[in-house]
C-alpha cells in the first residue's frame, strides 16, 4: 500500500558555513544552533494553589565552529580584533545542502562576534588533523 513520497533525512556532513566578509572557511563541525527561554513562575493573589508560567526572555547558544589549521589566518585576525577591544560584528548562514550540493535549509545568525578560539591538541603518536575552534556569539539565529 503506498503512502506517498519517500522523504529521507538530510546528512549532517553536508554544510557550508559564509560569513561575512569571511570567504575561505571549510569547516568539519558546527554546533549550537540552538535557542531556549525560560519560563518565569508568576503567582497571582486569589490563586494561593496555582502557579503561571510567563515566557522569559529568549537566550542563544554560541555558534561553534571546527576546522583543520591551515596557513589561512582570517579567523584568527577576526578573534584578534575582539581581544583588542575593536569587536567586529558579522553577520552570517550555517546553510545544509542535500546530496546534490543544492541547498535545503538555512539558519542565518546576526551580530555575531568571535568570542572563543582554541588551538589544536598535538599528541606525537597521533596521525589526526590539528584542529582549531572558534565560538561565535550572537543575537539571534533564525531558519530561513
Amino acid at each position: 500500500m503506498p503512502t506517498g513520497e519517500r522523504k529521507d533525512p538530510f546528512r549532517a556532513y553536508n554544510f557550508l558555513v559564509e560569513i561575512d566578509g569571511i570567504t575561505r572557511a571549510g569547516f568539519r563541525e558546527c554546533s549550537g544552533l540552538d535557542t531556549t527561554q525560560d519560563p518565569i513562575d508568576y503567582r497571582e493573589g486569589g490563586q494561593a494553589l496555582h502557579v503561571r508560567k510567563l515566557p522569559g526572555l529568549v537566550k542563544y547558544s554560541s555558534i561553534s565552529l571546527k576546522r583543520g589549521i591551515t596557513d589561512d589566518a582570517e579567523l584568527w585576525e577576526w578573534r584578534k580584533k575582539a581581544i583588542e577591544g575593536k569587536v567586529e560584528r558579522k553577520n552570517g548562514s550555517i546553510i545544509l545542502l542535500d546530496d546534490t550540493g543544492a541547498e535545503k535549509l538555512r539558519w542565518n545568525f546576526v551580530e555575531g562576534w568571535p568570542s572563543k578560539w582554541s588551538g589544536p591538541t598535538f599528541n606525537a603518536t597521533g596521525n589526526e588533523v590539528a584542529i582549531e575552534s572558534l565560538e561565535i556569539a550572537h543575537e539571534g539565529v533564525a531558519k530561513a
